[in-house]
């Protein structure tokens, strides 16, 4: 597996979301020890970069994390969020600075660690000032339970404003062939600042695995049974985006979606994305896309792809993004 760097952060090109082994997708198949086999397996193809969150449960996801690399903590770098849960007895998002000392607190606890490698604002708190939150993220990077510092989901004018008060290493938002948004202002701030993309969501929910051409396989709780680009005619339109991935995957004898993520990996250095799964199988098939390269030709040919239909969040969640 070849590296990228996030702000000075040493990660594998392509990494392993963890959120779907505990939350959101996972209806009644949840399989922890599925799940921790999975995680294993990435650590021994070397894919290093681990994404959690204490949100994704919540908490257990962490523990799950935690558990998978115990023994094994110095091969890998986590990753974890805050903000989403307050642990101030403030209602709604909660990044003030002793929420945020007490969050850090139980994410170590539960994943077993001393520091985390990478820990990310998981939303812009419209709340608390952002050189407020990154300030008392710089003072747990001097006492060092965290290393690097990162941003999730925000605007390009709020990424200058936390990277003035202490460096950003890396920003996660959604990126794919189908969730493009932040090329016009965030991609290029990025760039300018030496700040690391990590792109959630990078097969769009699975949708550019291309099995998924109806909801009927999906579990009644599913989380994207709630998305607009699920729903009805969009489905059906956005079925467009996959032939185009699947007549490309043809032609290098891959799979769609490892056209998807060697797609993205060509989109420059710095980009590391983190699709997710809780099986071995799609982990290997996910990590085998490090190694296809794509001709300008076929470049150009996805970058044709028409743009997904639907917001890519419900209402209440596109007004939590780009702040």
């Amino acid at each position: 597996m070849h590296t990228t760097s996030l702000g000075g952060l040493k990660v594998s090109r392509i990494g392993l979301g963890t959120m779907g082994m505990s939350a959101f997708y996972t209806g009644a198949g949840r399989d922890d020890a599925e799940s921790i086999r999975t995680i294993q397996r990435a650590v021994d193809l070397g894919v290093t970069h681990l994404d959690t969150a204490e949100v994704y449960g919540p908490y257990v996801n962490e523990e799950l994390v935690g558990r998978a690399v115990k023994g094994r903590r110095d091969e890998v770098v986590l990753a974890t969020k805050f903000g989403l849960l307050s642990h101030a007895g403030r209602p709604g998002p909660d990044s003030t600075p002793a929420s945020i000392r007490a969050a850090v607190d139980g994410s170590l606890r539960r994943m077993g660690t001393d520091h985390i490698d990478l820990y990310y604002q998981h939303r812009v708190d419209p709340g608390m000032p952002i050189e407020e939150t990154v300030g008392a993220l710089s003072e747990l990077v001097a006492a060092g339970k965290v290393r690097h510092i990162g941003l999730s989901e925000a605007s390009a004018s709020t990424i200058r404003r936390a990277h003035a008060t202490h460096p950003v290493a890396a920003v996660q938002t959604e990126y794919s062939l189908w969730t493009r948004d932040l090329e016009a202002e965030v991609l290029p701030t990025l760039r300018e600042l030496g700040i690391g993309l990590v792109p959630y969501s990078p097969l769009g929910h699975g949708f550019l695995a291309g099995t998924i051409r109806s909801l009927d396989g999906l579990d009644a709780a599913d989380w994207r049974r709630t998305n607009p680009r699920f729903a009805g005619d969009n489905l059906t339109r956005n079925l467009r985006i996959v032939e185009e991935v699947r007549a490309v995957a043809d032609d290098v004898e891959a799979t769609p979606a490892q056209v998807a993520l060697a797609w993205l990996l060509a989109q420059g250095e710095g980009i590391a994305p983190i699709p997710g799964t809780k099986r071995v199988d799609r982990l290997e098939e996910n990590s085998a896309a490090d190694g296809i390269r794509l001709t300008a030709g076929q470049i150009a040919r996805l970058n044709r792809v028409p743009p997904a239909s639907g917001d890519r969040h419900a209402e209440p969640d596109m007004a939590a993004i780009d702040r």
